[in-house]
């Protein structure tokens, strides 16, 4: 298994297969007590089709770096180019978020529908896209529930299921499972890991936990501690498709993963060691 170091620009990719083509991007943020640079000179280049997950310490700009692609950020400095086809229909992209972002007075089936109703797509092809990803995610009986009546981990598919049923060109996740307990992050990781093999959409996943960057992506962005830097890309050498318990299983996996945190590790300690010398 090659575990060496991708350089930061996607590999053996031409530009039309490049979706997300970042150069030097970077955010600062005004703060009484000055200049706060979130993100610095950040370059990549992600594929069409990848899944992409980052890992980084707390405080180092991955949530910032997900607004900005989701237009609710715009960057300081630096180029973000998004290659979607002037003619397409679909909306550029869809958020899944870490907490509960569900309409409370709405029912499970109107919550998926949401977005494509806002498009104002056909009765028809709403009932047939939202039933498929209702379907999809197990939810199929809960349609007419509401979110005060599911468990979190169901809010969470809720949630998977519009941003699938929406169809965008890029799916940006902002740690959906970090609040879940083992069995339902388990089980919500199975049934993401399915709902991409059959979309293939271009995904950009944050996650704290390392197992969790192996066992779905395709590529690992480790960032720096504050300010937010590309420390470094890995590709992760496992085949599609995959399963979350068999993949664990393997011994290269395990394996793999410790290569991943020693990416990791000395940002965590960099990380924490800044914290402790602001507090003081």
């Amino acid at each position: 298994m090659n575990m060496a170091q991708q350089p930061i620009a996607a590999t053996g990719a031409g530009a039309d297969d490049i979706k997300i083509r970042m150069s030097e991007l970077s955010k600062v943020f005004e703060t009484r007590k000055g200049p706060f640079v979130a993100i610095d000179q950040l370059s990549l280049e992600i594929p069409q089709g990848c899944f992409f997950m980052i890992v980084g310490p707390s405080g180092c700009g991955k949530t910032t770096l997900l607004r900005i692609l989701a237009g609710l950020e715009s960057q300081s400095s630096g180029e973000l180019i998004i290659n979607q086809p002037k003619t397409s229909q679909r909306p550029g992209n869809s958020m899944v978020f870490q907490g509960d972002s569900l309409f409370p007075w709405m029912s499970v089936f109107d919550n998926a529908a949401y977005g494509l109703r806002m498009r104002r797509r056909p009765v028809a092809e709403i009932n047939e896209i939202v039933g498929h990803y209702l379907a999809r995610t197990g939810l199929r009986k809960f349609r007419d529930s509401y979110p005060h009546q599911l468990s979190g981990g169901m809010r969470q598919r809720v949630s998977i299921a519009r941003a699938f049923a929406n169809d965008p060109d890029i799916l940006l996740m902002d740690e959906p499972f970090s609040a879940l307990d083992e069995q339902n992050k388990l089980l919500l990781q199975e049934e993401l890991l399915k709902i991409w093999e059959e979309t293939r959409k271009t995904v950009m996943f944050i996650t704290h936990s390392v197992d969790e960057a192996v066992t779905l992506g395709d590529r690992i962005l480790v960032m720096s501690a504050h300010p937010g830097r590309a420390k470094s890309i890995v590709d992760v050498p496992f085949a599609r498709p995959r399963s979350v318990l068999e993949l664990r299983a393997r011994p290269e996996y395990g394996e793999f993963v410790y290569h991943i945190w020693g990416h990791l590790r000395d940002e965590v300690d960099r990380a924490r060691a800044l914290d402790e010398a602001s507090a003081s």
